[in-house]
């Protein structure tokens, strides 16, 4: 099992450095030619995620420049109750999505961790991971995964963190990210709108991409558009059954980062039980840290400004056709053959590099990894999979 686990790593990275040294010419030409049609395209898309708030919320802000050129100046690039609702039905299994397939289940004595991953009609792979954390509320759990500024000591993927604007009538926020990426693709930067609703001690935590011409869009780094990742935070019973504290975390994420997400897939599936790992060690950190810091971070007062809701505020905005929404299954992944596929690999790794190194035009991206995965697929019969 671990020669085939080496073999394949080291074909996947092989590929990735044929990719990497192999660049024709016509490639930077290409790319060059079509950088100014790309651009439009981009500043178009752009708009699309712009999320206005209800009309009744209106705080007062001195610099409106997060808001749409296309939005009147009393309304604000803010997260409304439609995306309340749309996490409280994934949370309930009502959204009317496929179902959830199952990839993994482990533990430690600290943390118990599952997860699942399904495919949409259209868009990227979607997530949900369910975390129990033992000797944690969720009050703690929610200032950890909303403070920015520790947050950058120990999330090495984040490079930059700022806040463009808040909204402290209804606890809201636009933030700007940039992740680090490997090597072979630019980094990614994210315009994210975060807003949390409160209930009876449990909390809906919201963060998507919005668009916000604070920060102009650039070729480098490249700005993610389709950004989802939300949590909800409630208490549970300790595992152990003792009085200590227990909160549970429900997490659903998808994003389009610009790489094909079969590859995308593979990767999160290799280093999920790792990150989980990782984040439950940088929680207990993040403890310590607060335990022994007297100062109050922006973003836990931000939180701490939570929009209060009760039951009655969830029934309201059910309608009739959301009655008739069945429940979304959670079946047992398909265990698929087995097998390593040494040529394949190799192609799939060089057209990561030559797509990462275009950086610009989706069409040509498109028409690469098509035809990477149709020459990916020359070898099937060659080389069929091993039973393992």
């Amino acid at each position: 099992m671990l020669l085939l686990l080496l073999l394949l790593s080291i074909a996947f990275l092989f590929g990735i450095t044929v990719g990497w040294g192999w660049k024709p010419t016509w490639v930077t030409k290409f790319a060059i030619k079509n950088i100014s049609s790309n651009q439009t395209h981009q500043q178009q898309l752009a708009g699309t995620t712009t999320i206005i708030m209800d009309k009744q919320l209106q705080p007062s802000m001195d610099n409106p420049s997060c808001s749409s050129a296309v939005v009147k100046k009393d309304e604000i690039n803010l997260l409304t109750d439609a995306d309340l609702k749309h996490l409280w039905h994934l949370v309930e299994k009502r959204d009317g999505g496929p179902p959830w397939k199952h990839m993994m289940d482990r533990s430690t004595d600290t943390m118990t961790y599952q997860a699942w991953q399904r495919d949409p009609e259209s868009g990227p792979p979607q997530y949900c991971s369910r975390t129990v954390y033992e000797g944690a509320t969720p009050e703690s759990l929610r200032d950890f995964f909303w403070d920015d500024d520790l947050r950058l000591k120990w999330d090495d993927m984040l490079l930059h963190a700022t806040t463009l604007e808040e909204f402290p009538d209804v606890g809201a926020s636009v933030v700007h990210w940039i992740r680090r990426f490997p090597f072979f693709c630019s980094d990614r930067e994210y315009t994210i709108g975060r807003r949390m609703w409160e209930l009876e001690g449990s909390f809906y935590c919201v963060t998507k991409g919005v668009s916000c011409t604070l920060v102009p869009r650039k070729q480098k780094p490249r700005r993610v558009d389709v950004y989802y990742s939300s949590w909800f935070i409630r208490t549970v019973g300790s595992k152990k059954g003792n009085n200590q504290p227990a909160s549970e975390v429900v997490f659903f994420h998808h994003e389009d980062m610009g790489i094909p997400w079969e590859i995308a897939k593979f990767a999160i599936s290799q280093g999920m039980w790792g990150t989980a790992r990782k984040i439950e060690r940088s929680f207990r950190w993040y403890q310590n840290e607060r335990n022994c810091s007297k100062t109050t971070s922006p973003h836990i007062a931000m939180a701490e400004m939570s929009t209060k809701i009760d039951q009655n505020y969830l029934a309201r905005l059910e309608s009739d056709e959301d009655q008739d929404v069945p429940e979304t299954k959670m079946v047992a992944q398909q265990e698929k053959p087995g097998g390593i596929n040494l040529p394949k690999l190799l192609v799939i790794g060089g057209a990561v590099i030559l797509a990462c190194s275009l950086d610009r035009g989706l069409l040509t991206k498109a028409v690469i990894f098509k035809v990477a995965r149709r020459f990916g697929n020359v070898g099937r019969r060659a080389f069929p999979p091993t039973q393992l």
